[in-house]
């Protein structure tokens, strides 16, 4: 339906699924061993972690425990803000790699361009991690390299010194958070457009129109937010540890969106607010 794939091509040919899991705020241990077993069991191949969450170790644990093949699932963590620069990144993704339990990555980000710690240097020391990443992509330790929260000159910066073009921006994309500069700008760039909370943080959920449009659609508010998702060309990344909304929110596959509702559910300004912006985060 309206070309809507399961899976999506990167730019170097490598396949990710066109649905992730999610794992923000999935706190290490019980809690985010069994989602992650849960999202598993439901469906889910992708499955989206990140140093910050502090949770890396119970992915690792159900990843082991899941019954699937390692090579049929994609596993995507990110690098902490605290360990950019060439050294430290190669540190870094040692540590997630014992974390996670893996032989490789498929897919490793710079979680955010301009972390406090780097403010006067951010250009190099973004320059020094991806370097490493180059290196460590060049060595097969991970299958696909990318960004999360960058902007157009942030990566205008980083496109001085790379030899490989990121393939992926996971970047916050939601109902009426659309952030168009930047997702023309990696489009135009074949950089592939992940969307992180995109049902808004749970405020979504308070939205009038769009219990108007789940109620039209006879779907869940979470599952028109998903297939709005995938209809505008992002890979949305839905958290949950509920295990019949996990199940919910990858049911997304059976319907279609009329265009005039994907454009108004784009053009709800603001009602789940804005994303951060990342020159000005105080992390």
């Amino acid at each position: 339906m309206n070309n809507v794939s399961k899976v999506y091509k990167l730019s170097n040919g490598v396949e990710i699924p066109s649905v992730g899991f999610g794992t923000w705020q999935a706190e290490n241990g019980e809690i985010a061993v069994q989602s992650v077993l849960n999202a598993i069991k439901a469906g889910y191949r992708h499955i989206d972690t990140a140093q910050g969450y502090g949770n890396e170790e119970s992915v690792g644990i159900a990843i082991k425990e899941c019954g699937i093949a390692r090579e049929d699932l994609f596993i995507t963590t990110k690098l902490t803000n605290s360990e950019h620069g060439y050294e430290k990144t190669l540190a870094a993704f040692e540590e997630s790699m014992r974390k996670l339990d893996l032989e490789y990555l498929d897919l490793f980000l710079i979680h955010w361009p301009n972390p406090i710690a780097f403010r006067d240097n951010w250009q190099e020391a973004n320059a020094g991690s991806w370097k490493a990443f180059e290196e460590l992509y060049q060595a097969g330790r991970i299958r696909a390299i990318g960004l999360s929260n960058f902007h157009p000159h942030h990566i205008e910066e980083l496109m001085k010194t790379v030899t490989i073009t990121p393939m992926v921006n996971q970047i916050r994309l939601c109902p009426g958070d659309t952030q168009d500069t930047i997702v023309d700008y990696c489009r135009e760039k074949n950089i592939l457009l992940q969307a992180y909370s995109p049902l808004g943080i749970g405020k979504i959920f308070e939205v009038p129109k769009m219990q108007e449009l789940a109620e039209k659609y006879g779907k869940s508010i979470a599952q028109i937010c998903i297939r709005w998702s995938l209809q505008r060309g992002y890979q949305p990344l839905p958290k949950s540890v509920t295990v019949e909304r996990i199940k919910e929110n990858l049911e997304v596959f059976d319907f279609e969106l009329e265009a005039a509702d994907v454009q108004l559910i784009a053009d709800l300004k603001g009602c789940v607010g804005y994303s951060a912006h990342p020159d000005k985060t105080t992390f």
